[in-house]
């Protein structure tokens, strides 16, 4: 008797995080987390991305019963202050201004949960921004938009062009899923992405 491969979850609406794990072949269903992410009173950046992953993760996992939900945060930070998504023009190019020749921390948290047991995972991509005029900032804010993304800058595309360097052992997590951290954790709930390939949605 063969065991039932468990309904698959994204806990997030976000585009990018929802491309990344098409990548996986796997069949799976979004759905929005509804969280609060204002930070705690004194939480540091990285315990705020590891606590909202875990909460999006388990607060889709409470109303899905037997679904294996991942749950994912992103926060950048400088100098150990946490940098949010932009919003606007204005505040994107104050951003990159601070950040033009920098090194930032993104710190891409994780959390996979069947309601019963939720591993999680911190993986940090360092990003080292190019010295960068005011020509090039604003010429970049109108080409791409990157009002959504923290850090002002999407390093799939043409973000790639602010950066001197990026060091991580992961290149997906600076896009926002951390996908060699994520096979291994599914495959720890029975849905390794190889051994259930070619069943995509």
């Amino acid at each position: 008797m063969t065991t039932a491969t468990p309904r698959l979850i994204l806990a997030s609406t976000s585009p990018y995080r929802r491309e990344l794990l098409t990548r996986l072949r796997l069949p799976f269903d979004t759905i929005a987390p509804g969280v609060d992410e204002t930070p705690l009173p004194g939480e540091q950046p990285a315990e705020l991305a590891l606590r909202l992953a875990v909460a999006k993760a388990r607060a889709v996992s409470a109303a899905h019963a037997g679904a294996v939900v991942i749950g994912s945060d992103q926060v950048a930070t400088v100098d150990g202050e946490a940098i949010g998504k932009p919003g606007d023009f204005e505040r994107a190019r104050t951003q990159l201004r601070r950040l033009s020749g920098r090194e930032v921390a993104f710190h891409s948290a994780l959390a996979v949960t069947n309601g019963e047991r939720t591993t999680q995972a911190d993986i940090v991509t360092l990003c080292r921004f190019r010295d960068l005029s005011d020509a090039a900032i604003e010429a970049y804010l109108h080409a791409e938009t990157p009002f959504d993304t923290a850090g002002s800058a999407k390093a799939e595309s043409l973000g790639i062009a602010l950066m001197e360097s990026i060091r991580s052992d992961d290149p997906t997590a600076i896009i926002g899923l951390p996908l060699i951290a994520l096979t291994s954790m599914l495959a720890g709930f029975g849905l390794d992405p190889l051994t259930h390939a070619g069943t995509q949605q």
